[in-house]
């Protein structure tokens, strides 16, 4: 369905897939881009997640997936995201002991604006400031490279919430 560029709905239990039901066409259409060689900078996927927890998250299941496909770039811009790419570094080495820095993480509020990942993990309340500041609305660009909107755990949005990303979107 999201390969035909159909607008999709899955709805399925914890554990069961849905996160594979979206990354793996987003990886497969950048995959795509790559070999025909039409991959430039650009968000081509924007997550949206209710809570930065969620994020966090996926940005560990990202690594592991993207650690394969270094020219497909991936970043999280929320309120934890820092603005400077020697201070978003050192966070990345105090919460990650350990772990290497991948070549196509972009970690900095000040990269992500410079090189937009194709992956952009963000939540509503951040999706609202990237909307209206004008150092940050540059990551829309003009809206030819944006292709995937994931709104991870929809059925949180209800009431005025709901409303808000409805509207935001």
């Amino acid at each position: 369905s999201l390969h035909s560029g159909h607008h999709t709905v899955v709805t399925t239990g914890t554990g069961s897939g849905k996160t594979e039901s979206f990354l793996l066409p987003i990886l497969d259409s950048l995959v795509r881009e790559k070999e025909a060689g039409t991959l430039g900078p650009g968000v081509r996927a924007l997550l949206l997640y209710p809570m930065n927890a969620l994020a966090n998250d996926q940005m560990k299941r990202l690594r592991q997936l993207l650690a394969k496909y270094p020219d497909i770039t991936f970043g999280r811009y929320t309120g934890e995201t820092e603005q400077a790419p020697i201070k978003a570094r050192e966070k990345f080495a105090d919460l990650n002991i350990g772990e290497p820095i991948l070549p196509n993480e972009i970690l900095s509020r000040e990269e992500i604006r410079d090189a937009p990942p194709h992956f952009l993990l963000t939540n509503y309340a951040m999706l609202e400031y990237l909307l209206l500041r004008p150092l940050d609305f540059e990551l829309f660009g003009d809206g030819d490279s944006w292709r995937f909107i994931v709104v991870d755990e929809a059925h949180v949005y209800d009431g005025t919430q709901g409303a808000e990303v409805a509207m935001l979107l």
